[in-house]
């Protein structure tokens, strides 16, 4: 079997004008970034309004391992798969992040003949959306300093500043900064995150269009004054400046998976600090302009999926009418206790202990009225044995298996897949319903997260936290959802807690307001909003070839 990079190098690209005629989108709407990608031209995305929307699919995962799930693969393979059936179908998927493709991660454009192309300008720079998001943070962040360096009114207290920067790399040693040093200004402590864990990102994925971006961005709420009251970026007058940074970037991306399904890859949140999901504009136009859309949301279903249903559906008005549930025997062995060493060798009993955390998942994602399919991810080394003990207790669970080889047989290994997903959304529209309602108390959603979703049994967080989220409240900001910051490995707060953890208490160790964003931030145990690198990262293992090409990308 060819490696990932062999077979992106040998792929026959459709132009890209065919892939867009496969939505209806003409050329004149199209503008190009080179041969095999192009941005999709804002006028033409605010002349579909009217249209009827299409059927929208979530692929979400079991908790992820290093063995992998393969959950993009899996995307890609089934939005090929849907067209090989006969349903017109677009896919949406978000853009990876330099930090973990430098990092640990590796890329996030599917694998093996299951892949969405250029995978190597997808990866790395693809249009330049993520520089933008990042300009548009860090101009707020020079414009709060200035502001505060030259005394303005509204008058901001230097230690109360709350906007940070950002930057698309692992670098923990950002993460605590001092600035203003030498005589340039006070000098206070600030930080850096990751972009993708930027309300900015956060923004520029749930805002409906232009407008809302700016109005939005206005929101954001930098720092407060002496009096404790909330100062936001529209009193400093900055939300223009950064929609103008971001004007282009925010007209989606258009590519291409290996079979030609046309691909719209725009904006891209970790769901661990974020709320994982592609842009609503790159979905609303897909759902527009094809008959089914089949989208991901990061990591496993406790996270990306909880997010996916209870923000960006919340704040789209999105109903999505169905959900796969990915799972590889190789996790599910890694999550019943087995050495990634010893993933090769047949151990049905760890399988079965392994696949309580499939059933979580499963569960969970029922519990927001979807139905569900779970797709087993195959690799060479899954026997019979094993295969038949995960459809055996899929069937326990009252859900259907599909049995997937997209990876070495693209949309071909995925058609069961597809015809089980396009049964359960021809057998009418899914009861689909949020976790919590609006008015629910911030901490309670937390509470209500951490029990239903975690399995936990409770919550917690210093009385200064529970004091913050009463004030944001009285303050006009007690509707909004949660985003949960947690780590992805585990049900609860301890990423070594593999399988299906019960009974542990959810720790809350600071809260942050996304008011621009529409949620609040409860960041949990250790998990960091500027990831660091591995001790052996990925950089040290690509370059570039004597005929220019980028090596070593995965």
């Amino acid at each position: 079997m060819p490696s990932d990079i062999e077979i992106a190098r040998a792929a026959r690209l459709r132009p890209m004008p065919e892939v867009a005629a496969r939505l209806g989108v003409p050329d004149e709407a199209l503008i190009p970034y080179g041969r095999n990608k192009a941005k999709i031209d804002s006028g033409f995305i605010r002349s579909l309004e009217d249209r009827p929307e299409g059927k929208l699919v979530l692929v979400t995962a079991v908790s992820p391992t290093p063995a992998g799930e393969g959950k993009t693969t899996t995307t890609v393979g089934l939005g090929d798969a849907m067209n090989r059936i006969g349903r017109r179908t677009a896919i949406c998927l978000r853009e990876p992040s330099l930090g973990p493709c430098f990092g640990q991660k590796g890329g996030a454009t599917g694998g093996g003949y299951a892949q969405v192309l250029p995978m190597d300008e997808i990866n790395l720079h693809f249009t330049g959306d993520f520089h933008a998001i990042t300009s548009a943070h860090n101009l707020l962040a020079a414009m709060v300093d200035n502001h505060v360096y030259w005394r303005e009114r509204p008058t901001i207290d230097p230690r109360r500043v709350v906007w940070r920067r950002v930057v698309d790399m692992n670098d923990r040693s950002l993460r605590e900064i001092v600035t203003a040093l030498g005589g340039n200004g006070a000098p206070v402590e600030s930080g850096f995150d990751i972009t993708v864990a930027s309300e900015v990102m956060a923004i520029f994925c749930l805002a409906r269009d232009l407008d809302d971006l700016v109005e939005r961005l206005g929101r954001i709420v930098v720092g407060y004054g002496p009096a404790g009251d909330a100062i936001t970026c529209a009193e400093l007058k900055a939300q223009g400046a950064m929609a103008a940074l971001l004007k282009d970037a925010f007209q989606p991306n258009l590519v291409q998976t290996l079979e030609g399904t046309p691909a719209l890859v725009h904006g891209g949140p970790f769901a661990n600090i974020a709320h994982g999901c592609n842009s609503v504009i790159a979905t609303r136009a897909a759902l527009r302009l094809s008959d089914y859309v089949v989208t991901e949301a990061g990591f496993g279903a406790d996270l990306g999926a909880e997010k996916f249903f209870d923000i960006k559906c919340r704040n789209a008005g999105l109903r999505p009418g169905a959900a796969v549930v990915v799972a590889t025997i190789r996790s599910l062995k890694m999550n019943g206790g087995v050495a990634r060493a010893d993933l090769g060798t047949e151990d049905v009993e760890a399988l079965r202990r392994g696949c309580e955390n499939l059933g979580r998942h499963v569960h969970n994602v029922r519990k927001f009225g979807l139905p569900v399919v779970v797709a087993i991810n195959h690799f060479t080394a899954d026997t019979e044995a094993e295969i038949a003990a995960v459809e055996a207790y899929a069937a326990s669970l009252g859900v259907d298996v599909a049995l997937c080889r997209h990876w070495a047989e693209g949309g071909a290994g995925a058609e069961d897949l597809a015809r089980k997903v396009a049964a359960m959304l021809d057998a009418g529209e899914a009861d689909f319903r949020v976790l919590y309602p609006d008015n629910t108390p911030l901490f309670e959603k937390i509470e209500t997260v951490a029990r239903e979703i975690y399995g936990a049994a409770s919550a917690s967080a210093d009385r200064a936290i529970l004091n913050q989220l009463a004030r944001w409240r009285r303050e006009g900001f007690g509707e909004l959802p949660v985003c949960m910051a947690k780590t992805q490995y585990s049900f609860s707060t301890d990423p070594t807690a593999l399988g299906a953890a019960s009974g542990h208490d959810v720790r809350v160790r600071e809260v942050r307001l996304a008011a621009g964003a529409g949620f609040v931030v409860a960041i949990c145990g250790e998990i960091m909003t500027m990831p660091g690198l591995p001790r052996r990262p990925a950089a040290e293992g690509i370059g570039v070839d004597a005929a220019g090409e980028i090596i070593g990308l995965f």
